[in-house]
């Protein structure tokens, strides 16, 4: 009876600290990405209705406190309790303050690398998938009631379209991307079967797939430049309509290849392959239908940019170029960090034989 009790005190002990580091984490992604100067006139705009108003850093802290009520209370109950990455992260960095070292992180063990970068990679992207859950939710609230409301417009389905269906349809779609990939870096456990197995240890995968993310995408644009449109004007409605309408349709494949990642979803990980959805007809799918929705959105600046002259017309179908071998690159270090670790992804691309077209390459 003795010997059973420690055993129960032993696990409640390894689960509060499991539940106070992930909150010390919590709090100390928060307030970094809510002090960031990046994100400042993001998180002071309003948003809610005018009877409940809210801003971007009061939801931050209220999603914050609801994800620690809810993490601490799916920890407590763990069966099984194991160490956490977040309380091995707090372990790690304690020994490398108490005894500095420059080959500290070769010294490192293999599980405790990945919960260092494990750590690092939620620490950036919780906190604003997070707030960009928030910020398309209430965009594609918003423009949904417009719709309601001004359906009967004099302007007809193409001024109703232009001024508010095509983004609530935009809005929701992201909002479904992002929740399931926000839910993906919050939420991991052995018994979901989505745990964080290994994390692309490469400078160059980081900085692929960080490059395309705020704050650092604004270096990316300034260096490749942004012809593209999130919404591309046409001339003729006909054509406008038509290829807004293919636009959101790529979008909503993209969409749909994080639902079919569903828990294992997240940038940099292996957690398990997932081969159903769009992963079942080409390795990539994701990235092939946000790039091509990208090139209708950069259409009309492309042709304008050849009415000016012919180096201006070249320079933006290089920048659009450029994006793309952007992500083509994020794909090819993906495929390596994960054919590095075990041999699952070797065994889905031998049946998955296509990255990007089926039959093509």
């Amino acid at each position: 009876m003795g010997s059973a009790n420690r055993i129960g005190e032993g696990r409640l002990r390894l689960c509060l600290r499991n539940t106070l580091a992930s909150s010390v984490i919590v709090v100390i992604a928060c307030s970094a990405f809510g002090l960031a100067p990046y994100h400042q006139a993001d998180l002071s705009q309003l948003h809610g209705t005018p009877e409940f108003a809210f801003t971007g850093h009061q939801f931050l802290a209220w999603a914050a406190a609801l994800y620690v009520v809810a993490l601490g209370a799916f920890l407590l109950t763990d069966p099984d309790p194991r160490v956490s990455k977040s309380l091995l992260f707090f372990r790690v960095l304690k020994r490398w303050l108490s005894r500095p070292s420059a080959s500290a992180w070769r010294d490192l063990a293999p599980d405790e690398r990945v919960a260092v970068l494990a750590t690092l990679l939620k620490s950036f992207f919780g906190p604003l998938m997070a707030h960009a859950i928030m910020v398309f939710c209430m965009s594609a609230l918003g423009n949904g009631i417009a719709i309601l409301e001004y359906g009967s417009s004099p302007g007809g389905f193409r001024a109703v379209f232009d001024q508010f269906g095509f983004w609530f349809a935009m809005q929701v779609i992201l909002f479904i991307d992002v929740l399931i990939f926000t839910v993906g870096y919050l939420v991991e456990s052995p018994r979901l079967r989505n745990e964080i197995r290994s994390v692309d240890p490469t400078l160059v995968g980081w900085a692929a797939a960080l490059l395309c993310y705020p704050p650092f995408n604004h270096v990316t644009t300034v260096v490749l430049g942004s012809q593209r449109s999130d919404f591309p004007q046409f001339d003729d409605p006909t054509l406008h309509i038509t290829l807004n309408v293919l636009l959101l349709f790529l979008m909503a494949i993209y969409s749909s290849a994080s639902v079919a990642l569903g828990l294992k979803a997240s940038n940099l990980t292996h957690r398990g392959i997932v081969a159903r959805g769009p992963y079942a007809v080409v390795r990539h799918p994701a990235y092939v239908c946000k790039n091509l929705a990208w090139w209708i959105g950069a259409t009309p600046v492309v042709v304008a940019s050849f009415s000016e002259s012919l180096t201006a017309g070249l320079l933006a179908v290089a920048s659009v170029f450029a994006w793309s071998m952007l992500y083509v690159l994020r794909a090819l270090t993906e495929e390596d960090h994960l054919r590095r670790v075990d041999g699952e992804y070797a065994a889905y691309a031998a049946k998955v034989r296509y990255r990007f077209v089926p039959g093509l390459i």
